[in-house]
Parts: C-alpha cells; structure tokens; sequence
C-alpha cells in the first residue's frame, strides 16, 4: 500500500475512475446483447429501435474514453450490419 499522501489520494481516484469505467463498460454491453437478443428472436423493429440507443451507449463510451473510437466504429458496424441481414 502506498505511504506517501499524494499516492494514496492517486490510488483512491484511480479506483473510483475504475468504478465509472466499468458502469459505462458494463451498460453497453447490456444494450449490445439485447440487440443480438432481439436479432435472435427475430425481432427487426425492436432490433432497430435497440440499436438506436445502443448506438448512443456505444459513443457515450467513446466519448469518455473509456473504449477506443475504433473498438466503437466496430461494434456499431457490426451490430448495423446483424439487423440490416435479419
């Protein structure tokens, strides 16, 4: 564990940065399996309807930083092109 003040406050907002990370992480994934959920079952206008909102959660991520831009592109290019061919 660290000593030094500087550090411990260092380590303290790294974890609650962490903490953020991995809520915006976690609420797109969610949107991303309901979207391959809704494919499955197909389910084309709520495909669309989800990949909306998906599409948000996946740039709001990007936006943050918490995920690359191109990790972004990627996955929105794919989920667009898993309900365009249902």
């Amino acid at each position: 564990m660290a000593n030094i003040k500087s550090a411990i406050k260092r380590v303290d907002t790294n974890r609650k940065k962490h903490d953020l990370n991995q809520n915006y992480k976690s609420d797109m994934r969610t949107h991303i399996k309901r979207v391959e959920k809704l494919v499955a079952a197909n389910d084309v206008e709520g495909a669309k309807k989800e990949l909306v909102s998906t599409t948000r959660k996946i740039d709001k991520a990007v936006g943050k930083g918490v995920i690359h831009s191109n990790t972004g592109n990627r996955q929105k290019s794919r989920l667009a092109k898993l309900v365009q061919n249902a």
